[in-house]
């Protein structure tokens, strides 16, 4: 069940491990200088608990959020409730920056899959910052490019590979090693999982059962592959 809007906390202040995730992001790594530093005093840290609204669509688009630590979640909701994931933001990633030059109002929910560490930055202040500097303007664009590129290489996944082929992708990303058995813990629950990869969540189970004759067993977080090698060829 998911729990009210949280009130932002500004007071937090930014330490060296939060400032070297965001200088991680294609955002802030494309600055120097100058440009640099009128963004990082634009910059708010802010701490907010597990399963709170960060904001709901149709609500007045005041900020874009990197996430520091924890994971958040994108998705949306038709008038029935039924929701549908967009993404899931893990450490480094930003997201509602579109809305820099896009609409005044978000286009869809943004939930926290548990305690999390955002760094925000005021909408009206960045645009306003990017007509001082082109080298924030230039930033910003090519965020948006790589969230273009990231989101058409998603689309084309769901399209081109099944249910399966998706987690044993996953799956091969996380793996410490590239043969034989390994072990694998999920960072968050299954059900995030299913909405990162496009799935119901039943489609998610069913996926994981296919993947049983490889050598694939689940036991709560931790994914047990028995041959690396075998998972690849599926």
């Amino acid at each position: 069940m998911e729990k009210p809007t949280v009130t932002m906390n500004k007071s937090l202040r930014m330490n060296s491990r939060d400032k070297a995730v965001l200088m991680r992001t294609p955002f802030m790594a494309a600055l120097n200088g100058e440009a640099l530093v009128k963004m990082l005093n634009a910059v708010s840290i802010t701490s907010v608990p597990a399963r709170h609204v960060i904001f709901r669509e149709g609500t007045e688009a005041d900020h874009f959020y990197c996430v520091l630590s924890g994971y958040v979640r994108l998705y949306r909701l038709n008038r029935e409730g039924r929701e549908a994931d967009i993404r899931v933001c893990t450490p480094g990633d930003t997201f509602a920056e579109c809305l820099i030059y896009g609409d005044d109002v978000y286009r869809f929910n943004a939930q926290t899959a548990e305690n999390t560490t955002l760094a925000r930055f005021d909408i009206r202040t960045t645009r306003q910052l990017a007509e001082q500097e082109p080298a924030i303007a230039r930033a910003i664009m090519s965020c948006l490019s790589h969230h273009l590129l990231t989101t058409m290489d998603c689309v084309a996944n769901d399209r081109l590979h099944t249910a399966p082929q998706r987690v044993a992708e996953y799956l091969l990303k996380s793996c410490p090693v590239d043969g034989g058995s390994a072990s694998v813990r999920l960072p968050f629950q299954k059900s995030l999982l299913a909405g990162m990869l496009g799935l119901a969540p039943e489609a998610l189970s069913r996926a994981f059962s296919s993947l049983r004759r490889v050598g694939v067993t689940v036991r709560g977080r931790i994914i047990q592959i028995g041959d690396v090698n075998a998972l690849r060829d599926v």
